[in-house]
């Protein structure tokens, strides 16, 4: 039978301490996400009061209603949808395309397309310049302006990395029974790398989610508004003055504070991506550790 060792009073101190520190933590990320879920449901004169801290007080659902309810937030819902996808797929293809080569000692040039590639991460033309070449290519009011620039492979190095752990003599033994470059990155690599394609597709995803600047510079007609821009119109009207609202609005928003449809909103943007997180999550965590083994 093992002897167990025993612990000495530094040691149950650290532990104590570190557990403190990790509650502390739990605490700091926690308690906002539920003041915000508080606010979302409280009633408005215990908003206005200032009494609602982590517990609904007079609960409602007037302020969630009142966001979600429209048929413009199901529209918007649906663009954001859509820009999640088509982004994340494309931006995942082009970043598989682009690390695997650069993953190879062999390939002539590697080290000045990594470069290419870094400084390019690093520094953009600037706001100004990228409106006037989607002005130039016409693809302003379009979603294209909004989903080219997330094309740029941001996450590459991750990618590349990844690939590097995987042993030679996989790539070795596939191309002596004939598989071309092509079959060797889908059929060997691509399913190896699973926890760095989770990894990558919730970083895409939650960016072209997340995407408020973009869309409110390129975006003029109101009709194509995702769901982050909607949420902004949502704020915007519900701190007008009674007089400035609609009557339809005022009959919705009579008994709502304006810092309860904010909190609203905030849960209506903010869900989807945490649904999705726990599915990823074990891809992610090792995604993180893998790919940033090498440099």
């Amino acid at each position: 039978m093992a002897a167990k060792i025993k612990s000495t009073w530094h040691d149950q101190l650290f532990i104590a301490l570190n557990s403190l520190f990790m509650l502390f933590l739990v605490a700091i990320t926690l308690l906002p996400f539920l003041h915000v879920i508080a606010k979302a449901f409280s009633g408005d004169t215990a908003i206005m009061a200032g009494k609602v801290l982590f517990w609904p007080l007079k609960p409602q659902i007037n302020a969630l209603r009142f966001v979600v309810s429209s048929n413009s937030f199901s529209k918007a819902f649906g663009f954001s949808i859509y820009l999640v996808f088509a982004g994340t797929a494309i931006s995942m293809l082009l970043t598989l395309i682009t690390s695997y080569p650069l993953s190879k000692t062999r390939i002539k040039g590697r080290k000045f397309l990594l470069l290419y590639f870094v400084f390019t991460m690093l520094f953009s033309g600037g706001l100004v310049p990228s409106y006037l070449l989607r002005y130039e290519l016409g693809l302003i009011d379009t979603y294209w302006a909004v989903i080219l620039p997330g094309l740029a492979v941001f996450n590459m190095l991750i990618f590349k990395n990844f690939f590097e752990q995987i042993p030679d003599s996989l790539e070795e033994s596939a191309s002596i029974d004939g598989a071309g470059n092509l079959t060797i990155m889908m059929r060997i690599y691509l399913p190896l790398s699973m926890p760095a394609v989770a990894t990558l597709t919730l970083f895409y995803a939650v960016g072209y989610w997340n995407n408020y600047f973009g869309p409110m510079i390129y975006l003029t007609n109101s009709a194509k508004y995702p769901l982050q821009l909607y949420l902004r119109s949502v704020i915007h009207l519900a701190s007008l003055s009674d007089v400035e609202k609609s009557t339809t609005d005022i009959d919705l928003l009579m008994n709502v504070a304006t810092e309860s449809v904010v909190a609203s909103t905030v849960i209506a943007s903010t869900l989807p991506i945490l649904i999705l997180y726990p599915f990823l999550q074990k891809y992610f965590v090792k995604g993180m550790i893998i790919g940033s083994v090498k440099g």
